[in-house]
């Protein structure tokens, strides 16, 4: 009996996905063909000469995303107003008995490269502390698993793990392993791990060096997972911690109001082949160490052997091999650093840009489900996006100077104008929309006239960021066709003004485009060009926007203003106070201190 209604189930579930898939293709496809046509109808004046058809044929290249993430906003944004419980409506697994004692036992990976290990054991610390406070920490065991190049730092790791075995000796093992050789990166680290002790464990949460998650995030998942054994892998939705870098805070505001519409929207068609992010997961360890050992990519060149990128082939290989892969779409607990300026921001998404363009020779790799396929193509399409985006810009302009009559049709234009542009910030309005509407969000988000106030201020700060990471993502593949590439170093964690000369060796090439962008713009009407005056000024204040969000001055301003404000700045969580975060305690007590931080960052920004 219990066979019967069990595959019956399965197959309701499984129609059900199938129809939401088709769904959403149906409104790509729509959304694309309609927006296509409004683009070349807008190019007729004088007939679609090549420069026409180029300026169409980068508009569709920029097209997929754009869509993909406004129907991930309405959808997410539909889901969260009419649905009882948005995360199960998405995310439609066994949320375990909260009552019950846990039955698995899990290995907390912290995997680390060169990193500061005063902030590193902060937060091991209170991740351990507050587990065994919960009474939950016999299940778990700590690895501390270092690539770390620095023999200097490397004592610093050994002697910080000997204090934490230590200080919680009989309540979690604490075990520090480090590897000669970098070999695979984070993957090969973490394969690494399984291959000596997976076998002694049922889960391992991955942890990247600036993650943290409350103890309740934490046996959450794996409850979860004890109670759902056809989940391979459950992505948790990770958020910005409180940050005093005004740079983080902005963008971090941005990405919280964008995060949680668009990933209800995506579960919501993407279902059991849900995304990995890399970090604040929880794996399962058998079939992972069975089925998700990463390729290495023949032939030679930046694009061939260890692929970087290595969360989402690990996405696709567990679904393959049968198993769900989850994204509970809950803001409760997990968290990570973003990135404390510019410089480190660009250097993290040109290792993402590389990592994923070596999906292009996994393309067809066979068993893959259809939709795995396509988060693939869908990943690479999202850098190439950006020379598409440039080509575009470029060619419209040369099309404008080249021509004595009107190159487009003004009318066309601006509704195509406005509906792309709405397009783009959907996912952050959508979540806007219901912070606004729940009384309980206004008021962590600290009311609605701040609210509104903050998400224009990010809204023109990301108009103006975009162009920067464009012109940047654009010379990277432009380089890698050359054999450049980029390595896997230490991040940048800690609030340092970069220096000045630094950031104009670094940023000289997006200033000549803000500054080619301004010569047009001042040569056209104004009531042509005003949409795109951000494009030229974010490129030409790049160096200026580097080194101003970099400064900690600027970080205490923005923190004292109460602009982008974050639900735990209005009511701090209790598990958040043992890290002392400057952002909350607001001069109470002192800084976290960064030892060796300065140096380590300025190497950080010179390598991006």
């Amino acid at each position: 009996m219990f066979r019967v209604f069990d595959m019956s189930f399965s197959e309701k579930t499984a129609t059900k996905m199938t129809t939401r898939r088709f769904i959403f293709l149906a409104l790509l496809v729509l959304s694309f063909a309609a927006l296509t046509g409004l683009m070349a109808v807008t190019l007729t004046p004088g007939g679609l000469t090549p420069l026409d058809l180029f300026i169409l044929l980068c508009f569709l290249i920029t097209l997929p995303w754009t869509i993909i993430g406004f129907w991930n906003a309405v959808i997410g944004l539909l889901v969260m107003r009419l649905s009882k419980n948005p995360e199960e409506a998405v995310c439609p697994i066994a949320s375990g008995d909260p009552d019950s004692p846990l039955q698995s036992s899990t290995a907390l990976l912290s995997c680390i490269r060169d990193e500061d290990t005063e902030s590193l054991e902060v937060n091991l610390s209170t991740m351990v502390s507050q587990l065994v406070r919960a009474g939950q920490a016999d299940h778990f065991t700590l690895y501390v698993l270092s690539d770390t190049s620095m023999d200097d730092i490397a004592l610093q790791e050994q002697q910080m793990s000997a204090r934490l075995s230590e200080r919680y000796l009989g309540q979690m093992e604490v075990i520090y392993r480090r590897r000669s050789q970098n070999t695979g990166f984070k993957a090969g680290n973490i394969e690494n791990f399984c291959d000596q002790w997976g076998d002694q464990h049922d889960f391992a949460l991955v942890l990247d060096a600036d993650s943290y998650m409350s103890p309740d995030a934490i046996t959450g998942l794996v409850r979860r997972m004890e109670a759902n054994p056809n989940v391979g892998i459950l992505q948790s939705l990770v958020v910005g911690l409180p940050t005093d870098s005004a740079f983080a805070r902005i963008f971090q505001f941005g990405m919280r109001l964008g995060m949680r519409s668009y990933t209800i929207g995506s579960a919501w068609w993407q279902g059991d082949c849900g995304p990995y992010w890399g970090h604040n997961a929880l794996l399962r360890l058998k079939p992972f160490k069975e089925h998700c050992r990463l390729p290495e990519l023949p032939g030679k060149g930046p694009l061939a052997g260890t692929i970087l990128s290595h969360d989402q082939v690990e996405a696709v290989l567990m679904r393959r091999a049968g198993y769900e892969v989850r994204v509970l779409p809950l803001e409760t607990g997990s968290y990570e650093v973003n990135p404390p300026h510019l410089l480190e921001f660009i250097r993290r998404d040109l290792r993402w840009c590389q990592g994923n363009l070596q999906y292009r020779r996994l393309l067809g790799m066979q068993g893959l489900k259809p939709v795995s396929r396509a988060q693939l193509f869908l990943a690479i399409l999202m850098f190439l996006g950006s020379p598409a985006w440039i080509g575009f810009m470029t060619a419209a302009a040369i099309l404008g100077m080249t021509t004595d009559y009107a190159p487009y049709r003004l009318d066309t234009g601006l509704v195509l104008f406005a509906t792309v542009i709405t397009m783009v910030f959907a996912p952050k309005l959508a979540t806007v929309a219901d912070v606004l509407a729940r009384p309980d969000l206004r008021k962590a988000f600290g009311g609605p006239v701040r609210v509104l106030l903050s998400t224009f201020a990010e809204i023109l700060y990301s108009a103006m960021l975009a162009p920067i990471m464009a012109v940047a993502h654009t010379l990277f593949m432009g380089g890698l066709l050359f054999g450049k590439t980029i390595g896997w170093g230490a991040q940048a964690r800690g609030v340092k003004r970069l220096p000045v000369l630094l950031a104009g060796r670094k940023l000289w090439p997006q200033t000549l485009f803000g500054l080619a962008g301004l010569a047009w713009v001042s040569g056209q009407p104004l009531e042509m060009v005003w949409p795109v005056i951000p494009v030229a000024i974010g490129p030409l204040a790049a160096m200026l926007l580097a080194v101003s969000t970099s400064t900690k001055t600027l970080g205490k301003i923005a923190i004292r203003s109460t602009l982008w404000r974050i639900p735990e700045e209005t009511a701090p969580p209790e598990f958040l106070a043992d890290l002392h975060l400057p952002a909350l305690v607001q001069g109470s007590s002192p800084p976290i201190t960064q030892s060796g931080l300065v140096q380590d960052d300025a190497k950080s920004a010179e390598a991006a």
